[in-house]
């Protein structure tokens, strides 16, 4: 077999995996174009790589792009990064990097509050639950790339388990709040003004932070219309935007790109919206409880 024709049959086999590997970083990154690059990272190594002894293929470039992504989470940490206090406001970061409507549709098959709750583990925590829970990778092999047992990587998973699960207790009357959120979500992402209208109280009142416009003083804003009115001013940023439960209740989380950044949280009187609080602080982000709905 000539280099050229063996080149491309490399090639061809890593084209095999590469949606496999994509969905990984994905889900390790929370941002389509790290996670892009970092399968394009494996593409090189795999290039540079005698492989011919390897016996499965998929493993190899799994293990590669775990740890690359592991590298990707820890230089995070190392830098301090944290998107909050980078942004000048919750609009920040949405655009530029890859396609914003891209971004949108991944958050969604994936789930907004799982992004938002894997963004908050520790690096080996995220590899652990990632690769066990979300792709069936046995411990043993994950202990490998952490360089730990497969019992501490057993307990990392279950950590990161019961983060995403969270501690707080559902209210019994969740899944009917729950409803009224998504419908609120539903209503917000369509532009329909007058079925947000309806899922409103009368006499509801809005609470943002100073960090949501930003504005000098916190915004205060009263009346089904003109709460409806605000919200279809948000319809973008809806797009990044999914149901969570926070402290246990169901509430709604903005992450463009896997980072917390807004989060709703409401009042009810029956199915009706009394109180929308809307948090952009990162102080106040960072003391909330978000958790997979």
């Amino acid at each position: 077999m000539n280099e050229r024709v063996a080149d491309d049959r490399l090639a061809g086999l890593f084209e095999e995996h590469r949606g496999g590997l994509r969905a990984v970083a994905y889900r390790m990154l929370g941002s389509v174009s790290e996670a892009d690059d970092a399968v394009q990272e494996a593409w090189l190594r795999l290039s540079r790589s005698d492989v011919s002894g390897v016996d499965n293929l998929g493993a190899w470039l799994t293990t590669v792009v775990a740890r690359l992504c592991l590298n990707m989470l820890r230089a995070r940490r190392t830098r301090r990064e944290d998107p909050l206090e980078a942004q000048s406001g919750p609009a920040a970061g949405l655009t530029g990097g890859a396609d914003p409507e891209e971004e949108a549709v991944l958050a969604d098959s994936v789930g907004v509050a799982l992004l938002v709750v894997l963004d908050r583990l520790s690096p080996a925590e995220r590899l652990a639950f990632v690769l066990h829970d979300l792709f069936a990778v046995p411990f043993e092999d994950i202990a490998v790339m952490l360089e730990r047992t497969p019992q501490a990587v057993r307990q990392l998973a279950s950590r990161a388990r019961r983060r995403v699960r969270g501690g707080a207790a559902p209210r019994p009357d969740a899944p009917q709040r729950r409803r009224v959120v998504e419908a609120f979500l539903a209503a917000t992402r369509g532009g329909d003004f007058e079925a947000l209208v309806k899922l409103l109280h009368p006499d509801v009142v809005l609470h943002a932070d100073r960090r949501v416009v930003p504005t000098p003083e916190p915004i205060v804003v009263r009346g089904a219309r003109r709460v409806a009115e605000g919200a279809m001013a948000a319809t973008g940023r809806a797009r990044f935007t999914g149901v969570a439960l926070v402290d246990g209740v169901p509430a709604l989380a903005m992450a463009p790109y896997g980072r917390l950044s807004v989060v709703l949280t409401f009042t009810f009187d029956g199915d009706l919206i009394t109180g929308v609080d809307v948090v952009a602080e990162p102080d106040r982000l960072r003391a909330l409880e978000v958790a997979v709905a």
